[in-house]
């Protein structure tokens, strides 16, 4: 039977019998997620607290921070943190990035026996530093050893186990379609696709097209990723390219609220609560979780994100970097926070006034 195409079925997915909206699950393997949209993996960002408020705002896959596999098997300062978490979040993927078979192997083991549900290999990380060392994004240029890898991995674990790539190295080399199958060839869960290329890091415009090709090329479940940033836009990635899920990262910076497919359509003064509730939930994981440098360094990061929106968000992103104590940082931006809630009132009443 013809598989149509990738539209074809992402616009099946999103209609129901009734031709209205549903929101189907994917399953990776033996893991079923809820939901259309995800958290994606953010170097600095995505730790157990910011991941913890994602899944209860509707994210239906957390997943770590890359982490490099021989800090996972030196259980480094940064593996210990990154590999915490909180079991609400789960189910859970841990993000491995190397570019030696038989550490990406054992380190894959490794985060299978402290919970992984999935165990993920970044192939698609842009940075110099990661590409330099022939990791991330430049095992895309080495096929052959990008397959002993996930082959070895596959050995290694019983857990699903998944890849994230990009669209290729530059323009002259797109080749995320060939990836894609290799991968599945190798005995990979699923794939998800950011179909920028290396060399554009994180400018100009995702082409969506890619994520369709892969679609069409494999029959592993794809999840699609970039320039999405709301569910909205993740509905569309969906219909236009027949992916099984869509992963949010940037987007998600300072609003996590972008899962609960229900946020937009509340009233602004609902919308607002809903976000103080959110940011305030987030700040108290923040300050159990981590240690008091680490906090500090956390609440300023997210606090500045939340800021987007707000009136004099400038000037209140300038003191929280200023601030030398969480609470200071804290009580800074819950200061801006009450003062742009009483500038807004009044126009918004107005504005409801003659509607």
């Amino acid at each position: 039977m013809a598989r149509g195409t990738a539209a074809d079925r992402g616009r099946d997915r999103l209609r129901g019998p009734d031709s209205s909206l549903t929101i189907d699950t994917m399953r990776i393997g033996n893991v079923d997620l809820q939901g259309l949209a995800r958290l994606a993996p953010m170097a600095g960002a995505t730790n157990a607290p910011f991941r913890l408020v994602a899944r209860e705002c509707g994210s239906g896959l957390t997943t770590t921070e890359e982490m490099d596999a021989a800090s996972v098997l030196f259980q480094t300062p940064h593996a210990v943190a990154a590999t915490a978490y909180y079991p609400a979040e789960r189910p859970l993927a841990m993000q491995l990035l190397g570019k030696k078979a038989e550490d990406l192997a054992e380190a894959a083991a490794r985060c299978q026996a402290m919970g992984a549900d999935i165990v993920d290999l970044n192939m698609g990380c842009p940075v110099p530093k990661i590409t330099g060392k022939g990791k991330g994004a430049a095992l895309m240029r080495d096929l052959p050893a990008a397959a002993r890898i996930l082959s070895a991995m596959r050995r290694a674990v019983r857990v699903p186990l998944t890849v994230k790539i990009r669209g290729g190295w530059d323009d002259t080399h797109l080749n995320a379609v060939e990836v894609a199958r290799m991968a599945e060839a190798e005995g990979v869960d699923a794939i998800t696709v950011h179909p920028r290329t290396r060399s554009q890091m994180f400018t100009g415009k995702a082409p969506w097209t890619i994520i369709a090709e892969v679609v069409d090329a494999v029959r592993i479940p794809v999840t699609g990723n970039g320039d999405v940033c709301s569910m909205a836009d993740a509905r569309r990635m969906v219909r236009e390219t027949g992916c099984g899920s869509v992963m949010i990262g940037r987007g998600a910076l300072g609003r996590p609220w972008v899962f609960d497919d229900t946020y937009d359509a509340l009233p602004h003064a609902a919308q607002r609560a809903y976000r103080e509730r959110v940011i305030a939930r987030h700040v108290e994981l923040i300050r159990a979780h981590c240690h008091e440098r680490y906090a500090l360094t956390q609440l300023k990061k997210h606090l500045s994100w939340y800021t987007e929106g707000l009136g004099h968000a400038c000037k209140c992103r300038v003191e929280i970097f200023q601030a030398r104590t969480a609470d200071e940082v804290w009580e800074t931006f819950q200061r801006y926070w009450t003062r742009a809630e009483r500038e807004s009132a009044p126009a918004f009443e107005a504005a409801t006034a003659t509607a």
